[in-house]
């Protein structure tokens, strides 16, 4: 792991100190990776759409004939959103002076300006690409975008499966969100809808640029539980415990991945892909959006009779998640900084890894 100045900290109620290593709470994600910054559906034909990654404002443009740019959310002029501009064919006009833009950020027209004098400079614009229901920005060096892989994401384009879609704010440092998905063993946090399931660490390894965990499940889930692996399961047995497939979730950085496969196969009932995107400066903020493709079953449009049941059961599990992490963050804030002990080898990997690619918060 990468270190910095270690310090003592003393921990209340208690009559020992721990050494506290470097602060993942303070690592930013890194920005040379493809990040979606916001849903297709999200980015209307000829409405300026605001978003930001790690505190800066970028704003997402779709033209006429489809095209989607994007840019700083700024005018070089007085700095005002060019979000509250006006789209104009392949341009984007200030609200306030009329200054326009290209998809390359360049200043094409200023409607005042006297004939034959410079135009000004313009602002930054974005790599940009438009896939898997997603429109994704790389908010880093530019010139790295084409040399950088994009996520391939390969059952999102099979019509074995159904995707259902994700997009919420989570008031939390993005690495709570990390560490929340690779460690299966805070099932007693979804005790209501998970049931008595108990979670087995098959086993863990790790790369260069990724973390990985399997785990078994046994006990017996409560139905709405069962209900997301309808597609593909197997008959329950005689036996008191319900056995799950073999889990595997995987953080292959920036992004993370969560596979539910039957024994000996390679397809998996549940496909999980999730971008966890930093919003405000401190990246105490951020917005997740993630993509769950669900095998569907034998039977002919059962999917859609059972999807309503699907979307409300992922929808409480999240909200326990979000709700749990979000008070990790208010301990953390109230700390002052990272007191956690953790013991998991899983999270301490996955702590590693995020310090080792990731960006110190300046």
């Amino acid at each position: 792991m990468v270190q910095t100045n270690q310090k003592i900290t003393h921990l209340p109620d208690n009559n020992y100190s721990v050494k506290v290593s470097s602060d993942l709470r303070k690592i930013g994600l890194n920005p040379n990776f493809w990040y979606p910054l916001a849903q297709t559906k999200e980015v209307k034909v000829e409405k300026p759409y605001a978003v930001s990654f790690g505190g800066d404002p970028i704003v997402l443009i779709r033209t006429k004939s489809q095209q989607v740019f994007a840019l700083e959310d700024r005018c070089a002029h007085r700095q005002i959103p060019l979000s509250m501009g006006i789209v104009c064919q392949n341009t984007i006009k200030c609200s306030y002076h009329a200054w326009e833009y290209n998809q390359t950020g360049k200043v094409v027209k200023v409607p005042y300006l006297p004939e034959g004098c410079p135009l000004p400079k313009g602002v930054k614009s974005y790599p940009c690409r438009e896939a898997y229901g997603h429109i994704f920005v790389f908010p880093g060096t530019a010139k790295l975008a084409e040399t950088v892989p994009f996520p391939d994401i390969k059952n999102w384009f099979s019509s074995d499966y159904k995707t259902m879609y994700f997009s919420r704010l989570v008031n939390c440092h993005y690495s709570f969100l990390k560490e929340n998905l690779m460690d299966m063993n805070h099932q007693f946090l979804h005790r209501r809808f998970m049931g008595k399931v108990k979670p087995t660490l098959l086993e863990n390894s790790k790369g260069d640029n990724w973390v990985e965990a399997k785990f078994k499940f046994r006990g017996e889930p409560h139905p709405s539980a069962k209900l997301v692996l309808a597609a593909g399961r197997k008959p329950e047995s005689d036996s008191e415990d319900y056995d799950f497939d073999v889990m595997t979730i995987t953080t292959e950085y920036p992004y993370q991945t969560l596979r539910v496969c039957p024994p000996g196969s390679d397809e998996p009932l549940l496909d999980l892909w999730v971008a966890y995107i930093p919003v405000d400066q401190e990246q105490k903020k951020n917005h997740s959006f993630g993509m769950l493709m669900i095998r569907k079953p034998k039977i002919p449009g059962l999917i859609n009779l059972l999807w309503p049941l699907m979307r409300y059961f992922t929808n409480v599990i999240f909200a326990e998640d979000k709700m749990i992490v979000e008070a990790e963050q208010k301990a953390y804030d109230l700390q002052g900084g990272d007191w956690n002990q953790e013991i998991f080898p899983v999270l301490v990997d996955v702590r590693e890894l995020l310090s080792q690619k990731g960006v110190p918060l300046t």
